[in-house]
């Protein structure tokens, strides 16, 4: 029988055992068909990369599936019928991957990351200075803002019109 990958993406306001529950759902028709579920993993409430039925989030759920064609389709049709459902995906593989998805494994090493102590430290960092690449136009232009002062100090600024 050929392998699968299916992820389908359930709506936001679903609690985590109802997408647990629909995920077992998807697995009965699998298993009604002749096919078998290699493992199922819960991706977790992620944030979508544009709108979807008007959802901003979506619970993920990974599907490795040996079935038949006939099995994988039924399935899909049921989840297109299905209203939690919002986008689902079924791509066919060579062999099912037994350990955890890219997904589950980069999940892990954030929260292996510990404290950002590893930075040492940076020391003075010095005069910063002029930091973009202006040339003499920043000089300039602040020469032309500056205000004109008169002989008492004050300083006023004055129109071309206005000067002696």
């Amino acid at each position: 029988m050929p392998f699968y990958e299916h992820v389908f993406i359930a709506r936001q306001e679903l609690s985590p055992q109802q997408v647990e529950d629909l995920a077992t759902q998807f697995s009965q028709i699998i298993a009604d068909n002749g096919g078998t579920i290699g493992k199922t993993e819960q991706w977790g409430l992620r944030n979508l990369s544009y709108k979807i039925k008007k959802n901003r989030k979506g619970h993920y759920v990974l599907m490795n599936i040996d079935a038949p064609a006939a099995a994988l389709q039924e399935m899909e049709r049921v989840m297109r019928l299905n209203d939690d459902v919002i986008r689902l995906m079924s791509i066919r593989v060579d062999e099912l991957e037994e350990e955890p998805s890219a997904m589950m494994v980069a999940k892990s090493s954030r929260d292996d990351r510990g404290p950002r102590g590893d930075r040492g430290d940076r020391g003075d960092r010095g005069d910063r200075g002029d930091r973009g690449d202006r040339g003499d136009r920043g000089d300039r232009s602040r020469a032309r803002r500056q205000p004109e002062s008169d002989d008492n100090g004050s300083s006023e600024s004055k129109s071309e019109g206005d000067k002696e």
